[in-house]
This record gives structure tokens, sequence and C-alpha cells, in this order.
């Protein structure tokens, strides 16, 4: 699925439903932060003008997940978290490389976004399969397409502007890193841990 390797365990889910309010709170957060890079992408590339309408309308529809994330954790009287670190972007964000020219910087900065969206919809199918909660699964079930298509949309882009870049080449060096670090991920109930 969306090229990755290794899929989630589904048993996962059983971690997850261990503890309703932490996977939650924690995909709020995810999607915020997942809004702020869109946003930061339209601040950095602003004369890019089909990027910056395309981003607009992930940003806004990343902002709409976090409200429906709040909103269920209310419905369900939960109460939204304090931010968590996601021990799995902050890798994937290592991986970038730091050099070349200024469009070489955003097509890698797309892919590594592109990789977070991949691995964000791997999850909410496997949410959305094994959940024991019918409203979930609708839910997940429901942002596994809107998480897809963020994924194609970013994988698009970084084939559109790359000058100097094998899009194709360093997507698969990408899929391969994640690879090797996704194996230590699965264990915890958070969206990538």
């Amino acid at each position: 699925m969306l090229g990755l390797k290794l899929i989630t365990d589904p048993r996962w889910v059983n971690i997850v439903e261990s503890n309703i309010e932490e996977i939650l709170t924690d995909h709020a957060w995810c999607e915020q932060k997942a809004a702020s890079n869109a946003i930061s992408l339209i601040t950095q590339n602003s004369e890019k003008e089909e990027l910056v309408t395309e981003l607009m309308i992930i940003a806004r529809e990343e902002l709409e997940h976090l409200q429906m994330v709040h909103d269920l954790i209310k419905s369900k009287g939960l109460s939204l978290g304090r931010e968590r670190k996601d021990h799995y972007v902050n890798e994937l964000f290592k991986f970038m490389k730091k050099d070349g020219s200024r469009n070489d910087a955003l097509c890698e900065r797309l892919l590594f976004s592109a990789m977070i969206e991949a691995r964000s919809c791997e999850r909410f199918k496997v949410l959305s399969e094994n959940i024991k909660d019918t409203e979930l699964a609708k839910f997940y079930r429901d942002l596994m397409i809107s998480e897809a298509g963020h994924y194609t949309t970013f994988l698009g882009f970084a084939r559109k502007y790359a000058d100097n870049v094998d899009v194709d080449k360093r997507w698969q060096e990408w899929i391969d890193f994640e690879t090797s670090i996704i194996i230590n991920y699965g264990k915890n109930e958070t969206i990538h841990g």
C-alpha cells in the first residue's frame, strides 16, 4: 500500500484500544502539525501559485481534521492532552537532505511530507479495519481517504519542482529508510508510535 514495504501489525490496534484518549490526543496533535507543515511550505514558497493553492486546501483540511478529532474527544467525555513528541517524524526529519538548491530543498520537504501522509494513511486503514468501536472505524476510514489524497499531492509536487533530483530514486530511498525505522514502532498508542 502506497509503496510502503512494511505494513502495521493489526495487533497494534489492541494497544490503541487500551488507551483511546492517548491515541486521539496524539492524533489531534498530528493534524495540527500537518496543518502547520502546509502553512510553512506556503510561507517558504509563496511564489509557486499552484503549490500555494493546493497547500491552502490541505492546511484547511488538516485543521478540519483537528476539529473533528477534538469534537470526538469531547463527545467521548475525554480531554485533549498536551502535545506529544513524534519520534518517528523526528527520525524522518533527520533523513532529509539539507543541501542543494532551494528547489532541491522543497522537493525533499515534499517527499518528507508525502512519507508522513503515506504512513498515517496506512495506520488509519489498520485502525478502520480492526478497531472494535464502529464510530472510530468509520472515522478512520474517512480520514484514510483524505490522507491518501495528501500523499499523492505532495509526491506530485515533488516531481513537478525537482530540478536536479531523480524523484523516483529519492522516493525509493525514503521508502527504504522508512522501512528501517518503522520496525521500531507500532508498540504505543500513538499514530506513528
